[in-house]
């Protein structure tokens, strides 16, 4: 009796409403060159930063965010979405070692690499507006173009106008050929 009590003492107090699970929020952000999966108080190591050890950066190339059944798509990336993160430290990864052989040739070389890194904590997925809201492009002035002559009139204006220009400008705008050398001409030999 006492047994059943406790079991059913456990199954209340420990019973989970699944309206009060917290959904992990999600990124597929860009770093140092490659695409990272990160979540909040993350630790990820990623190719060596130029930042300094404690400093705060931000990613701006986030490409999908999900928060439960939110999910946001970039295409290719979300405008006003930031992965924020700390710098932890710096230091070097495990060796790798490369090998080099050829077979019945005698040849055999030996090689490490230790690829340098960047511990980084993630601090906060950041979503601003998400992918509805566009940045406002300023409007580009529109060049001059040629003006096309549509009466009789103005072609005859345009024509004297390319007509007014000196020999001189026409002269410096044709291309000359410069004579050959003579001391490659093999006729003589």
């Amino acid at each position: 009796m006492l047994l059943q009590l406790l079991a059913v003492y456990l199954q209340a107090f420990f019973r989970i409403d699944k309206t009060l699970i917290q959904y992990a929020m999600y990124a597929i952000v860009e770093i140092a060159g490659q695409q990272f999966k990160v979540k909040k108080d993350q630790k990820v190591f990623v190719h060596r930063l130029s930042n300094e050890e404690g400093e705060k950066v931000s990613f701006d190339r986030v490409f999908l965010v999900d928060h439960g059944k939110d999910v946001t798509i970039g295409a290719p990336a979300i405008d006003g979405a930031a992965v924020e993160a700390t710098v932890v430290k710096h230091l070097k990864g495990d060796k790798v070692i490369v090998f080099k052989k050829k077979r019945r040739k005698g040849y055999q070389k030996k090689n490490g690499h230790r690829q340098y890194l960047t511990q980084l904590t993630i601090e906060d997925i950041v979503l601003r507006g998400g992918a509805n809201k566009k940045k406002a492009t300023p409007k580009k002035e529109e060049e001059p173009t040629a003006k096309k002559a549509e009466t009789p009139e103005e072609v005859k204006e345009l024509t004297e106008k390319v007509a007014d220009k000196p020999a001189e400008e026409k002269e410096a705008n044709k291309t000359t050929r410069k004579p050959m050398d003579k001391g490659d001409n093999l006729a003589k030999i």
